[in-house]
């Protein structure tokens, strides 16, 4: 009765997770940052090249002059992340919808992104001076500070883009030898027009009315509130936690953390970048590499501690030196569903304990070392198939101390791991009897 309950529970938990997973709008989210992930890998790139080679190599004068080259792709990534993923949501969307236009949505995202912009803007001087100004739009609302208002007006404006698209009476079918395009361009040109004017109504209405424009109340009222919360220890501990905990039973963890705390931790990290690549103080200790650098060490549930604990421990199991031999050059690169699947630490009660506290362990470890000074803070976004020790280093900037930290937690994270493999091989081997 008890196995009964346990296990309706368990499928209940199952079915609710993998319907948060692929609700539509989220996977439309986690696709389009996938699509953008190259862009913020070179901003990453530039960010080390103009904060650490270029240091060593030139001086201050020479500096000055290269810096150009690393600003110029700072505005071609990290400050046009808010307009790019508007209009990537808008594509992403429509065709996890199977809409069939798809870049006029997209078009149409980016469209009402800018409507919703103010048409002043504070600005800074070439002498510092601090003035109105009109006709421009600004990197601070098309960079990081407006990529929320991007996500949310490229769902909201794709959402009512198909919807009046689908309403045959707005529809304008002008027949004949027309091009497809042309004929394409008059179907979708009512909706086109109503979704744009929409939005520029309430774009005036929050003008007219209180002085105020929708990105500005975006990242005032939602964005930073959630960005503190979900991105501090205790609320990045508990998302991750929960997002790997839902990988041990086979969902994999970016249906949790991919949708609520991954969008929030590239702001940090692009905030970061920017900091860095003006010389300011960096503002964030938790970003969207800090996380995967030391909590995600081999792959979720930093299963590198696990191959190595296996390699140096139960190198006389058969099974188990089997699957860390297949299991390990995957794992340098961190990608561990080998690992997770063979073993298996799916389903496997005493696996998924280790699995879920030895990245908290790790992140605890780095926000401390990082908190009081001992490491940099995250500033170069690298890719996350970078091995250990060697992601550590780029990510802080070219701090060895970083390296020796990961080393701190690797080593600890095998201690972990350990007591619950002989546990698990326990339980293997009695099951392995009865079964017999």
């Amino acid at each position: 009765m008890t196995n009964t309950k346990s296990k309706s529970f368990t499928d209940k938990f199952t079915e609710i997770s993998m319907r948060f997973g692929s609700q539509v709008h989220l996977r439309s989210l986690r696709d389009a940052f996938a699509i953008m992930l190259p862009l913020f890998i070179l901003a990453g790139i530039a960010v080390l090249v103009n904060s650490v080679i270029l240091p060593k190599i030139l001086n201050e004068a020479q500096i000055q002059v290269a810096q150009y080259w690393a600003i110029s792709i700072q505005n071609a990534t990290l400050n046009m992340s808010g307009l790019l993923i508007c209009g990537l949501v808008g594509y992403t969307l429509s065709t996890n919808k199977n809409f069939e236009h798809k870049i006029a949505a997209s078009m149409i995202s980016i469209a009402a992104l800018i409507v919703m912009m103010p048409q002043v803007i504070d600005v800074t001087g070439i002498n510092q001076e601090n003035i109105q100004a009109s006709g421009l739009l600004s990197y601070t609302n098309l960079g990081t500070t407006g990529m929320f208002g991007g996500i949310i007006i490229g769902l909201l404006a794709t959402e009512v883009f198909i919807r009046l698209s689908n309403t045959k009476q707005l529809k304008i079918n002008i027949g004949g030898d027309v091009p497809p395009a042309v004929n394409n361009s008059f179907n979708n040109l009512i909706p086109s027009i109503l979704t744009l004017l929409i939005f520029s109504l309430v774009s005036f209405a929050l003008f007219a009315l209180f002085d105020k424009d929708l990105i500005t109340l975006i990242a005032t009222i939602i964005q930073e509130p959630l960005r503190k919360i979900n991105t501090s220890l205790l609320g990045t501990l508990l998302i991750y936690s929960t997002g790997n905990f839902l990988f041990t039973l086979g969902i994999h963890q970016t249906v949790v953390n991919g949708t609520i705390l991954d969008p929030l931790l590239l702001v940090n990290m692009n905030e970061n970048m920017a900091a860095a690549s003006s010389g300011q103080e960096i503002p964030h200790i938790i970003n969207g590499t800090f996380v995967p650098t030391f909590g995600m060490i081999g792959g979720t549930g930093s299963t590198i501690c696990l191959l190595i604990a296996l390699f140096i421990f139960f190198r006389k199991n058969k099974q188990y030196r089997q699957i860390a031999g297949l299991s390990v050059l995957p794992g340098i690169f961190n990608i561990n569903e080998p690992v997770i699947f063979g073993f298996p630490i799916v389903f496997n009660l005493p696996m998924m304990i280790p699995f879920v506290l030895t990245p908290v362990m790790g992140i605890v470890i780095a926000y401390i070392a990082t908190a009081i000074g001992f490491i940099n803070k995250v500033t170069v976004m690298v890719p996350w198939t970078t091995p250990p020790l060697l992601n550590a280093y780029l990510a802080t900037g070219a701090d060895i101390r970083a390296v020796l930290v990961q080393l701190v937690i690797i080593i600890l994270g095998v201690l972990l791991y350990l007591p619950f493999i002989k546990i698990s091989a326990k339980a293997l081997e009695k099951q392995a009897k009865i079964d017999a």
